[in-house]
């Protein structure tokens, strides 16, 4: 049977959700919620199904095996919270859009929920679900890289829209942090520095440096201030056998092995493959669908709400860096 699922959040990120769900055969939309009306019976509208003002109602009306929380707020994580909360203790698994929340203690309270009512808690880490990562994380896990020496991240695209000061650290950079625990483990060090481009009133560009509980050292360099036409994410992890290159998370992936001169590599197919970046959220989707559906236990969930927390705790590190002029032991 069809895991019934209903969306918190009729924006843009909300009706993809549930553009996904609807095509996906494991899945039954059976609601939308947002506490704006016109958002709301607008998509319940365009989607044939029923249309909630307030979560509360919706849980204890329609009780949906699973909900995806994809509203916004401040530094687009403030309202993920409240709704979170509201549907695991209505006995909900729960996919939550990125970051998990955007402050810690909140964050750690959706953890220890999700840990008490035994559900599966997720975040939508959609650059992790990918072809191009999977074969990545392969050749981690085959030992093509062997022991880890750094990883070099970066992100960038054109946000003109300002918010608190840290907005861009917060809110551009959990998909990245995710990233760099996927490929090498846990961050234990952070220092960050940050800069402002003409104009701006808020910090909008990063580069943070970290060291890895293996003791692999790297880098992400993140910014609101760049064009995003050509590409806007790469992912370099390199090792004592070898490193690869990543580019745009799903556009192609490539193996250097260490004295081979002959490379891999991994493109995105023409056929069958990514048509676009909403196929990372269908990828994303789809196997949180699989893994509620199989029965797997909510602490072996791909890019879980543990996951979501330890990137948000890496960012608040560098935040702190950032203001205390210091390296942040985590």
């Amino acid at each position: 049977m069809p895991l019934r699922v209903a969306v918190i959040g009729c924006g843009p990120i909300g009706n993809r959700h549930a553009d996904l769900y609807q095509a996906d055969p494991l899945a039954e939309l059976v609601a939308v919620c947002d506490v704006r009306k016109d958002r709301c019976d607008a998509a319940a509208a365009r989607l044939g199904v029923a249309g909630f003002y307030d979560a509360p109602t919706m849980l204890a009306t329609l009780r949906p095996d699973l909900v995806s929380v994809a509203t916004g707020g401040v530094e687009y994580g403030s309202d993920h919270y409240l709704p979170t909360i509201q549907a695991l203790e209505a006995g909900c698994h729960v996919l939550c859009e990125k970051p998990i929340c955007n402050t810690i203690p909140e964050a750690e309270k959706m953890v220890a929920c999700a840990r008490r009512h035994n559900r599966c808690f997720g975040i939508d880490f959609n650059h992790r679900f990918t072809e191009a990562a999977k074969v990545a994380a392969q050749w981690v896990a085959d030992g093509l890289i062997g022991e880890q020496l750094f990883v070099n991240m970066s992100m960038w695209i054109k946000n003109p829209n300002e918010s608190t000061p840290y907005y861009m650290i917060k809110a551009l950079n959990p998909h990245s942090v995710d990233i760099m625990r996927h490929f090498a483990g846990d961050i234990v060090a952070v220092q960050a520095f940050c800069t402002k481009a003409p104009g701006r009133t808020i910090w909008t560009t990063m580069s943070m440096n970290v060291q890895f509980a293996s003791g692999a050292v790297g880098n992400l360099s993140a910014s609101y201030d760049i064009e995003r036409g050509h590409p806007m994410e790469r992912c370099e992890v390199a090792g004592i056998k070898g490193r690869f290159v990543l580019e745009d998370m799903w556009r192609e992936a490539t193996l250097y092995p260490a004295g081979n001169l002959i490379k891999q590599v991994y493109t995105n197919p023409v056929f069958g493959g990514h048509r676009d970046f909403v196929d990372t959220f269908r990828n994303r989707i789809h196997r949180f669908l699989e893994q509620v559906a199989a029965g797997v236990s909510p602490e072996d969930i791909d890019g879980s709400g543990a996951d979501g927390l330890a990137a948000q705790r890496v960012l608040q590190g560098a935040i702190d860096s950032l203001e205390s002029g210091t390296v942040i032991h985590l």
